[in-house]
C-alpha cells in the first residue's frame, strides 16, 4: 500500500501532467492559425496571379486596338491623299502605302482575334479557379474560427487545471514540493514505480537501498529516489 505522501504526489503529478498537456495544446493553436493564414494568403495570391494574367491579355487587346486605330487613320489619310494627286507615280506610291496599311490592319485584326480567344479561355479558367480558391479560403476561414474557439476552450480548461493543481499541492509539505518540483522540472513523470527491481523512468536497476526505501523500510523515512535518474520511486505491489 502506498504511503499517503506518495498518493498525494501521484495526484499532484496527474494534475501537473494535465496542465502541461493543455499548455502544449494551447501553445500550438497560434502556430496552427498562422499555418492556415499562410494557406489563405497563398490562395489569394493564386487568385491575384490569375486575375493579373487576364488583365495582361485585356491590356494587350487594347494595345492592338490602338494600333489598329492608328493604322486605319493612316489608311484613311493615304486614301484622301491619293484622291487628290494627279501624278501617276505619286498615285502608285500612295497605293503601295495603302496596301501596306491594309496588310498591317489585317495582321493586327488576326492578332486581335487570337487574343480575344485567349481572353475567353482565360476568363473561363479564371472563373473556375476563383470559385475553387474561394471555396478553399472559406474552408480555411472556418478552420481558423474553430481554432479560435478551441483556444478559448483550452484557456478555460487550463485555468481549471491550474486550480486543480493548486489544490493538489496544498496538502504537501514544502520539502516534498521542492523535491517534486526539482525533479519535475527535468520532465514528467517525476514519480515512477519500481518493477522487477528497475526504475519505471530510466528502466535501470535500482540499488537494494533504494528498493528498501521504496518499500517503506528506510530508517529515516525519506522518500526514495532512483540512484540513476533521480526520480521519486515507489514500490508497486
Amino acid at each position: 500500500m502506498l504511503a499517503p505522501v506518495l498518493e498525494k504526489l501521484l495526484v499532484l503529478q496527474d494534475r501537473d501532467a494535465k496542465r502541461h498537456g493543455l499548455e502544449a495544446h494551447l501553445k500550438a493553436v497560434p502556430r496552427d492559425i498562422a499555418a492556415v493564414e499562410h494557406k489563405i494568403a497563398s490562395e489569394k495570391a493564386a487568385i491575384e496571379t490569375a486575375r493579373l494574367e487576364l488583365r495582361e491579355l485585356e491590356s494587350g487587346k487594347k494595345m492592338i486596338e490602338t494600333e489598329i486605330g492608328s493604322a486605319e487613320g493612316k489608311l484613311a489619310k493615304y486614301r484622301t491623299q491619293q484622291s487628290l494627286v494627279r501624278k501617276n507615280d505619286e498615285f502608285q506610291a500612295l497605293g503601295h502605302e495603302i496596301e501596306t496599311a491594309q496588310g498591317a490592319i489585317g495582321e493586327l485584326e488576326g492578332r486581335e482575334l487570337e487574343v480575344m480567344y485567349q481572353i475567353d479561355e482565360a476568363k473561363k479558367k479564371f472563373a473556375a479557379a476563383e470559385a475553387e480558391l474561394k471555396a478553399n479560403i472559406a474552408g480555411h476561414e472556418a478552420r481558423i474560427r474553430t481554432l479560435h474557439e478551441r483556444e478559448t476552450s483550452l484557456t478555460a480548461e487550463l485555468q481549471a487545471a491550474a486550480a486543480e493543481l493548486a489544490t493538489a499541492r496544498s496538502p504537501l509539505a514544502e520539502l516534498e514540493l521542492k523535491l517534486y518540483d526539482r525533479i519535475a522540472a527535468r520532465g514528467l513523470p517525476a514519480c515512477v514505480p519500481i518493477r522487477g527491481g528497475k526504475c519505471g523512468g530510466c528502466h535501470l536497476k535500482v540499488s537494494s537501498e533504494v528498493e528498501s526505501a521504496a518499500r517503506g523500510k528506510a530508517a529515516d523515512g525519506k522518500l526514495a529516489t532512483c540512484d540513476q535518474c533521480g526520480r521519486l520511486v515507489y514500490w508497486e505491489s
